[in-house]
């Protein structure tokens, strides 16, 4: 095992990586830039150090820094995290020349994802079924032809990055060059590419994806699925396992296929494929080739690999009972993962919800400020992965994540009135969260019926409006207000803990 990870990362997934390394008795090194330096991360590491200003590229982008304060601290493996240069295949390369271990998938394997359009024609080769499209177009001429040829509506995305970024839907003809222009531009700033293809939108697509785990002795299982459809603006808000929607043999066809993907770019460590879905009937569509695709309940498409730990990956760790942060590290240091796929089974159910410092009621746009109050629930079977304490600043300069809200319980049903009480007992103040927002989605019938698409919050749940605060709610961010002294917030009551404090229950306030 290794002596010293440095952690390329900042927030609730770099604290997530330190718990992992002092489990396995492995001293850590933070990183952090001028907005982070008070940030919980680099409290909680052996060592910080300073990698430049706020802006992600003087500081969480700068891979010669990184590399170097990897060198200077003696640590002796990185660990990237999620976001940032997690899936830069170059800055993979570098530790790796530097001397250090990179601990996720080899640079080779990341490239090969990295690039949609390719990656897209590697899975057609490798048997993995594909969304009909065409990669490698250049003109306007040449995406209006394909276009045509595909069939309105149809997705432009940017070749190379994910996220959502670098993505339009195009309803018709007149709206292809707008699209194509904002596309091209939004994928330049956010991966230094503006490359595009074009493929079939599917409207009522639910979005489930495979985590696949390997090791470098050849080694290569699937951990089964995570239902992800609950998104805003391409961004998932809400996941679970298992899906609602699988079958177990949807479920064995969808897995065999993820390992596929992986296997055909020699994959090792944690990766996550995703697909979308169909489940309702569709008219045929038809591909470049003249082949006719036809959707059907069995339907699904592969969309992309993600070659890095994922945000939601706790859901998978408590269905599976496995700690993924820690067999990363371990086959990273050059152990065998030992589990066959018949060893793995799905228990229980798992619900993730992501806590925003936004404003469902507009537009999703940012919060910031100081948090207040920032109180995470507690109790059996609740999960609180964070990168904040009351006190801290939330900014402009980084994800607005503020705590990913995990449950675990025997049934759906159970998890999500465990997860609905969790939400309750979720107190935040100094910011607008989506709190209340998420709780009322669990109330749908959609939701509870796992009757959720991509687009269901923007075409089914997009006009929903905030509870106005009561009383003690009002109160009690009054109290937090007041008894913010010297840039620190005090707790209004001696003991917040106590299962009696009156405002243990006050809920979630939105200013």
């Amino acid at each position: 095992m290794f002596n010293k990870v440095l952690i390329a990362n900042r927030g609730e997934i770099a604290i997530r990586i330190m718990r992992a390394c002092r489990e396995l008795g492995v001293r850590t090194v933070a990183v952090y830039s001028e907005a982070d330096k008070n940030a919980q991360h680099t409290q909680l590491a052996d060592e910080a150090v300073f990698i430049g200003n706020a802006p992600p590229k003087e500081s969480y982008l700068n891979a010669d820094v990184l590399i170097q304060s990897a060198l200077d601290s003696q640590a002796d493996a990185v660990h990237p995290g999620y976001g940032f240069l997690s899936e830069n295949a170059s800055f993979a390369a570098g530790v790796e020349s530097a001397g250090l271990t990179f601990i996720g998938p080899s640079a080779d394997s990341i490239r090969a994802m990295g690039d949609k359009a390719e990656s897209k024609i590697l899975m057609k080769k490798s048997g993995v079924p594909t969304v009909p499209g065409y990669e490698g177009l250049e003109t306007f001429a040449d995406f209006k032809n394909a276009a045509k040829d595909i069939g309105y509506p149809v997705l432009v995305k940017a070749a190379a990055g994910g996220g959502g970024k670098g993505m339009r839907v195009v309803n018709e003809e007149s709206e292809l060059k707008e699209a194509m222009e904002l596309a091209r531009s939004e994928a330049q700033n956010a991966f230094g590419d503006e490359r595009l293809l074009v493929e079939k939108y599917i409207a009522d697509a639910h979005h489930v994806e495979i985590q696949v785990f390997g090791d470098k002795h050849g080694n290569l299982v699937h951990l089964f699925e995570r239902e992800c459809s609950a998104q805003r603006r391409h961004q998932k808000i809400i996941e679970e396992s298992p899906s609602p929607l699988l079958t177990p043999e949807l479920r064995a066809q969808m897995g065999q296929a993820a390992i596929n993907a992986a296997k055909a770019i020699n994959y090792h460590n944690a990766g996550t494929v995703e697909f979308i879905l169909d489940s309702s009937p569709s008219s045929p569509l038809r591909h470049g080739s003249g082949q006719a695709f036809i959707l059907h309940p069995s339907s699904f498409y592969f969309l992309e690999m993600n070659t890095r730990l994922q945000v939601e990956h706790p859901v998978t760790e408590l269905v599976t009972g496995l700690d993924l942060v820690h067999w990363q590290m371990r086959v990273a240091a050059g152990e065998k993962f030992p589990f066959a796929q018949n060893d793995l089974h799905q228990h229980g159910h798992a619900i993730e919800c992501r806590v925003y410092a936004e404003d469902p009621a507009n537009g999703f746009l940012p919060s910031v400020g100081r948090l207040l109050q920032f109180i995470p629930p507690q109790g059996p079977g609740i999960r609180v992965d964070s990168g904040f304490a009351a006190g801290d600043e939330v900014t402009h300069h980084y994800d607005p994540l503020l705590a990913k809200l995990i449950v675990h319980a025997g049934s759906r049903a159970e998890a999500i009135r465990r997860m609905k009480t969790a939400l309750d007992d979720f107190i935040v103040h100094g910011v607008i969260t989506n709190i209340d927002y998420m709780r009322a989605a669990l109330e749908t019938d959609d939701f509870k019926q796992g009757n959720v698409s991509t687009r269901w919050v923007e075409t089914k749940f997009g006009e929903w409006t905030p509870p106005q605060p009561d009383l003690r709610s009002l109160i009690a961010a009054a109290l937090a207000d007041v008894v913010f002294v010297g840039g620190r917030a005090q707790p209004a009551v001696s003991n917040e803990t106590d299962p009696f404090n009156p405002w243990k229950g006050t809920g979630n306030y939105r200013n």
